[in-house]
């Protein structure tokens, strides 16, 4: 057991190292994230020795964890401070790795997930790991989380044709939405930032993420 855990350790320092500093993630406090939370934990045991490789994994109901990079870079690209508590919606928990990076940055993250099974799955790693600033709701995710809004981040982890209206609306005054845009097969991935009444876009890089279901995204 513990030359398998051993090993899973090296494979998770190797790929921040390979897959991430050397790819231009830089922000440290996404690296030690990325160092610290056990990726292989939010996938199911058979696909543990893969756990660290450059690849989404699947988790079920036509759904992924998303690869450590693409993972990586929608976090630094929040820009999330370190000087004051800040509170993070995501869109699409899934496996709940993405929630558990964001836990380590902010002081309190509110996510989403529209499939029950993997709402309850995700909540159990969580708290496996005794991860306790981490609330997940089994909702539409095109609406957000109106109660706790507005948001110092946002972050959804499925496409949608558009941006969903109720997502911008919760964002704070300067506060940024990293969201995938675009057809079902192939998206950009998008940064909203709202200054005042405005919200300034800009596109980042192509990326390709499962569905957004629901009113707000694609009917199926």
């Amino acid at each position: 057991m513990f030359g398998r855990k051993h090993s899973l350790d090296e494979a998770r320092m190797l790929m921040v190292k390979k897959q991430l500093a050397a790819r231009y993630i830089s922000d440290p406090r996404v690296l030690k994230a990325m160092r610290e939370i056990p990726r292989h934990r939010f996938v199911e045991e058979r696909f543990w020795p893969s756990a660290y490789d450059d690849s989404p994994i699947s988790i079920g109901y036509d759904q992924t964890i998303s690869q450590p990079y693409i993972v990586a870079f929608m976090t630094q690209a929040l820009c999330l401070p370190s000087d004051r508590p800040t509170v993070v919606l995501e869109i699409g928990t899934g496996s709940g790795y993405q929630a558990a990076i964001l836990s380590c940055l902010a002081s309190k993250v509110y996510s989403v997930e529209r499939i029950e099974p993997l709402a309850q799955r995700a909540q159990r790693v969580l708290y496996e790991l005794d991860i306790d600033n981490v609330e997940i709701r089994v909702d539409d995710g095109g609406y957000g989380w109106q109660e706790h809004s507005p948001y110092d981040a946002i972050i959804v982890t499925a496409a949608a044709p558009e941006i969903p209206a109720p997502l911008k609306v919760q964002l704070k005054d300067g506060a940024r939405l990293v969201a995938p845009v675009g057809p079902k097969k192939q998206q950009q991935l998008l940064r909203l930032q709202r200054q005042g009444d405005r919200i300034v876009e800009e596109t980042l890089v192509p990326v390709a993420f499962v569905p957004l279901l629901g009113e707000h995204g694609w009917a199926k």
